[in-house]
């Protein structure tokens, strides 16, 4: 059963920078979506609320890469979760072809998910040992009643192979005879047998080798345009986010603190915490390094237990004034399809010697 087409006026919650660029409807929308984790936090009985994603908004449109970075800890992995229906929000909703996720039956919801599949970080622990490669892309087929017929079966397995570098002689291995980058292809065959239109990659080259990193990023980028996908890609490195991503979201404590395309964010960053990040990234070419500015973080991430009032991010930043610790800065368009939550300084007055330069 093919979702309903979202309406032409169908409001769209939150910011209007969160949108897409194209000007036909989203792919997926996130309105004010939050997830609270509850804690147990001292006393008997007593429990606290972990805020792992507090009252996001964003907006991604077919064919498009989106990127959500963060340090470990800010998020991004449980806003990755919460698009691919692994998690329901507490608070807010995710619509996907203009249908709530979470406002669909059981069985409407298992239909859907076939369109919205997920790459997950570690490919030793992803896939399931005792199966062969043969089963664990077949696994989806068996669970939607796809390709029963034997002969049907054995093209579809020959043709993801042929997409993602699999060997012919790989199905009837275990995941523990490959390579990390051999499983990760593996992965990304399995995300791909339902032919989804939205994949979330959750840092799906962090653990490996920077060369197989490369085939990696290569291959997702390949597979986009084959078919047509639009993918959530989820890291901490930005180096890597600028190779794959049309826009980029920072993520802290739970929040959206910019929101940009790529190379405007990496061109000049207007939050100080991507102006930290950025400064963190390793530039091969001495001469730019040296002339780069090098801004250290103070102290640790704050505990999502107990966040700091006001800005989150006020114990770290170096341009805090006494507003930041009372006032929740406003996450304010700032030019068109940018958006910052940092009202300290004037955009025009803003131009980051952290950034990375333009390969």
């Amino acid at each position: 059963m093919e979702p309903a087409p979202r309406r032409a006026n169908a409001p769209l919650d939150g910011p209007e920078g969160a949108r897409p660029q194209a000007s036909t409807a989203p792919l997926l929308e996130a309105r004010a979506v939050s997830k609270y984790f509850p804690v147990p936090r001292g006393g008997f009985g007593s429990r606290a609320a972990l805020k792992a994603v507090d009252g996001v908004s964003l907006a991604i449109g077919a064919k498009e890469t989106f990127a959500v970075v963060g340090e470990s800890g800010s998020g991004k992995s449980t806003l990755g979760r919460l698009i691919a229906a692994l998690e329901r929000p507490t608070e807010g909703d995710i619509l996907f072809e203009g249908r709530s996720l979470w406002r669909l039956g059981r069985g409407e919801l298992r239909m859907l998910r076939r369109r919205i599949q997920s790459i997950f970080q570690d490919p030793y622990s992803s896939l399931d040992p005792r199966f062969t490669v043969r089963e664990i892309l077949s696994e989806p087929w068996d669970i939607h009643g796809l390709h029963r017929d034997k002969a049907e079966r054995q093209r579809e397995l020959r043709k993801l192979c042929d997409l993602c570098g699999i060997s012919q002689g790989a199905l009837a291995r275990y995941p523990h005879e490959f390579s990390g980058g051999q499983r990760q292809r593996i992965g990304i065959a399995r995300a791909l047998a339902l032919k989804p239109r939205l994949l979330v990659a959750d840092e799906p080259v962090s653990s490996l080798d920077v060369s197989i990193q490369a085939q990696i990023l290569n291959l997702l980028r390949d597979l986009q345009r084959e078919f047509h996908l639009a993918i959530v890609f989820i890291s901490h490195d930005l180096s890597v986010v600028r190779q794959l991503a049309n826009r980029t979201a920072v993520m802290y404590l739970g929040k959206i603190v910019e929101l940009a395309g790529t190379e405007e964010l990496l061109a000049n960053p207007q939050h100080p915490y991507t102006e930290a990040l950025l400064s963190a990234v390793p530039i091969p070419d001495p001469e730019p390094s040296r002339r780069r500015e090098r801004l250290i973080l103070q102290g640790d991430l704050p505990s999502p237990y107990d966040p700091p009032p006001g800005c989150g991010f006020h114990p770290r930043c170096r341009y805090a004034q006494p507003s930041c610790r009372i006032q929740v800065p406003e996450f304010a368009a700032i030019t068109d399809g940018r958006r910052v939550a940092c009202p300290v300084r004037p955009f025009s007055a803003r131009s980051s010697r952290a950034a990375i330069p333009a390969s």
